[in-house]
């Protein structure tokens, strides 16, 4: 007995969903790997010491922020979605437990007593953050608003609410023990890039391994079938923006860590690059896919250019304003690969 139409395509949908996410798109990581490549060697040609092990080390200690950061809006992107809430998220975050650690170290205090406080103001910027993408999440999941207008609601009373509380003002005293994070090695590499890479395998995990990722995915290809397939989309939204909210507070401690203060205005400009960088790693921006390792590779692609060009002397304005050009070919390059597949080798792309 034949299946029925719509049961037929739902299971369709869900092995072509699970094909594509044990083996991503054909040749895409490859693509990246072979930009970076050509990007080392061409600055290396202009640039003395470019490629060497001081500008890698100095490359582990730029990404950790960015990076965390765009994983926190890659985790919605795949549903659909979209976190414009990220920075403010993490900066409040950051605000929160200085504060604390401001308010409660002075100079007359123990070890045990910094310690206690340290940790006092770290469980409370991890409550801040997850309570942050619970409402978020609730709002998105049970109010049927689109994500965007949401996030971008959510972002301005946060940030409203943090500039109001410090004035603008940046909070300083983090605590010596708790600073030296940023500049810890360990066999030469940063601590704040082995959690960046810590994080990222462990999203990766649970985005390509779990049921909870697959259920993300579903959503992001058609969430009409994957409620067809019992999938609560509800409760994966909430979840989905929570886990968002919880890498933002990771994001805030390096942010603490490397710049050993916080205010609402740190990493403003950050926002267009983790969408791009999210784009350009392979992260379908109408939802359904994305990889971490794509991610890593096209952030690191971003860094070498904004290294290169910044060694080359041009304005930041230029490379934020070339940033913005490579997040429009990508995306108009995904939107024609449909196309593209029937006028290209299929070794490119993949079969038709």
């Amino acid at each position: 007995m034949a299946e029925p139409p719509l049961l037929y395509n739902l299971n369709s949908s869900l092995t072509d969903l699970m094909t594509r996410m044990r083996t991503g798109i054909p040749g895409a990581h490859t693509g990246l790997v072979v930009l970076l490549v050509f990007l080392v060697a061409g600055f290396s040609l202009f640039i003395p010491n470019f490629a060497s092990l001081g500008t890698l080390q100095s490359f582990m200690y730029q990404l950790p922020l960015l990076g965390l950061l765009s994983l926190a809006m890659m985790a919605p992107l795949i549903t659909g979605g979209l976190n414009l809430a990220i920075i403010a998220t993490t900066n409040q975050c950051a605000l929160l437990m200085a504060f604390i650690m401001q308010s409660l170290i002075t100079p007359d205090s123990g070890t045990g007593t910094a310690l206690a406080v340290i940790v006092l103001a770290l469980v409370a910027g991890l409550v801040l953050c997850l309570l942050i993408g619970l409402i978020t999440g609730a709002l998105i999941a049970y109010t049927g608003v689109h994500p965007i207008l949401i996030t971008l609601g959510t972002k301005s009373l946060i940030d409203g609410i943090s500039i109001y509380l410090t004035r603008g003002m940046a909070l300083s005293g983090i605590p010596d023990g708790f600073s030296r994070i940023g500049t810890t090695t360990i066999v030469g590499v940063p601590l704040i890039f082995l959690l960046l890479i810590v994080v990222a395998v462990i999203v990766s995990l649970i985005l390509r391994r779990t049921a909870f990722g697959v259920a993300c995915a579903m959503i992001g290809s058609n969430i009409e079938a994957a409620r067809y397939s019992a999938i609560d989309t509800r409760r994966m939204l909430v979840g989905v923006y929570v886990m968002s909210s919880l890498i933002c507070f990771f994001a805030a401690l390096v942010m603490l860590a490397t710049f050993n203060s916080a205010s609402a205005d740190y990493a403003q400009s950050y926002l267009l690059v983790t969408i791009l960088a999210a784009v350009l790693g392979g992260v379908d921006p109408f939802g359904g896919f994305g990889t971490a390792g794509g991610l890593m590779l096209a952030l690191a692609i971003l860094q070498v250019i904004s290294s290169g060009f910044n060694q080359f002397g041009l304005s930041n304005y230029l490379t934020v304003a070339i940033w913005g050009g490579i997040l429009i070919f990508v995306a108009a390059v995904q939107t024609a690969r449909p196309y593209l597949m029937w006028l290209l080798p299929t070794r490119f792309f993949g079969p038709k």
